[in-house]
């Protein structure tokens, strides 16, 4: 088994079944152990050690579930961050054991404060089941907190890696390409649309690897490897501005940061490390 993405594990007990009960939930924000959520700046609050900062419950907006039995909410974050660039610092420090809860209350506030009105008849919508879903006050449709799929993977031809570089990474950065899954499409097909789109190449042999939470603003990574069929790049410049092949030895200086390595790989929160961790280990 490939290593856990960061994000990823089972995080809280999400207490499916008490969300239909409106006054459990509110006896369980009155209880003495359950605790909120802490925020700064538009993101979860992190203590000196990295972990989660939660305080005694104040504004129980939100029910995540129990820690260990003990109840755990948290109320809508004041604001939005204006980068989400921000949250990188943050996510350098996070313990990985938290990681999970982190993902999820940043999601799921982040989507109540975008989701205020029906998409059906545009009129207010109200918090229903705990936070994990909004009812329309006027038509009394029902709305689900939704995840973007997105695919990201790795194109192997000959012995090397296919990686790419985007504007906004930082100097020499290459990680694994990326794209959303569009409406009627497979994971597979996606992989090989996005190949074709931005290197210009043809894959076969789609394999799924393993995939993340994303919470910004509400992602799931799904991690792939594919066949190349040929190693001619067409590079999509609005896109990437480069890719290139890697050998696994090149890969393998950057994962152990070589000062000479060939390019700065992804971040240890980021997927796409774990894809090359993987394929370094196959």
């Amino acid at each position: 088994m490939p290593p856990e993405p960061f994000f990823s594990g089972a995080g809280l007990d999400r207490a499916d079944l008490l969300r239909s009960q409106p006054e459990r939930i509110a006896e369980l924000a009155r209880d003495p152990a359950a605790r909120e959520l802490q925020w700064l700046d538009g993101f979860p609050s992190l203590d000196s050690d990295g972990r989660l900062s939660w305080s005694k419950v104040d504004d129980p907006a939100l029910f995540l579930g129990f820690d260990q039995g003990s109840p755990r909410f948290t109320s809508l974050a004041p604001h939005s961050p204006a980068d989400i660039r921000a949250a990188f610092p943050l996510l350098a420090l996070l313990d990985p054991n938290d990681a999970a809860i982190f993902a999820a209350a940043l999601s799921l506030t982040n989507w109540h404060r975008r989701h205020q009105f029906c998409a059906s008849c545009g009129q207010p919508s109200a918090i229903i089941r705990g936070g994990w879903s909004r009812r329309c006050e006027s038509c009394e449709a029902e709305h689900f907190p939704r995840v973007d799929p997105v695919v990201i993977m790795l194109a192997e031809h000959d012995g090397r890696l296919l990686l790419g570089r985007q504007p906004q990474y930082p100097p020499n950065r290459y990680s694994a390409l990326a794209g959303f899954v569009e409406a009627g499409e497979t994971i597979e097909a996606a992989v090989a649309r996005e190949l074709a789109e931005e290197a210009g190449i043809a894959v076969a042999d789609v394999t799924y690897i393993a995939s993340q939470p994303w919470p910004f603003p509400s992602s799931l990574m799904i991690g792939c490897t594919a066949r190349a069929l040929d190693d001619r790049l067409t590079i999509d410049t609005t896109e990437l501005d480069d890719a290139r092949w890697f050998t696994r030895d090149e890969v393998a200086a950057a994962l152990a940061g070589a000062p000479d390595a060939a390019f700065l790989p992804p971040p240890p929160y980021a997927i796409a490390r774990t894809l090359l961790e993987n394929w370094l280990a196959a």
